[in-house]
């Protein structure tokens, strides 16, 4: 006899943890699956440093320079921890964010930035 049970399939990675502080002190908060934090200030009051994790090697973390997906970017491949997003980009502090599991081409994070708007399937925050 066959389970009939609905299976819910959730998206663990990528898994982004965040912080308020630089170095991985202060509070903190777990996102996962592909997703945009429009605006770092509107997380714990800012965030300040991160952890990106995701088994696949498509992977990818995109940074802003301004919030909405705005301004000058940084690609960031595969796993990566940084301890303070101040002067990160060209001396400019990060402002928003791209997690996601899929490798985003320069062509497609271009389209986001100046649209403002995220992939479909991807979650804004």
């Amino acid at each position: 006899m066959i389970d009939s049970k609905q299976v819910s399939i959730s998206q663990t990675f990528p898994r982004l943890t965040v912080y308020s502080e630089e170095n991985f002190l202060g509070s903190q908060r777990i996102l996962r699956g592909n997703l945009g934090i429009r605006d770092l200030d509107n997380i714990l009051g800012g965030i300040e440093s991160l952890k990106f994790f995701s088994t696949s090697s498509n992977a990818t973390l995109v940074l802003f320079t301004n919030t909405r997906f705005r301004g000058n970017f940084r690609v960031i491949r595969g796993n990566r921890i940084i301890r303070d997003l101040d002067d990160l980009i060209a001396g400019n502090d990060v402002e928003s964010l791209i997690s996601s599991n899929q490798r985003l081409t320069l062509a497609q994070i271009r389209i986001i930035r100046n649209s403002g708007n995220l992939p479909s399937g991807y979650r804004l925050i």
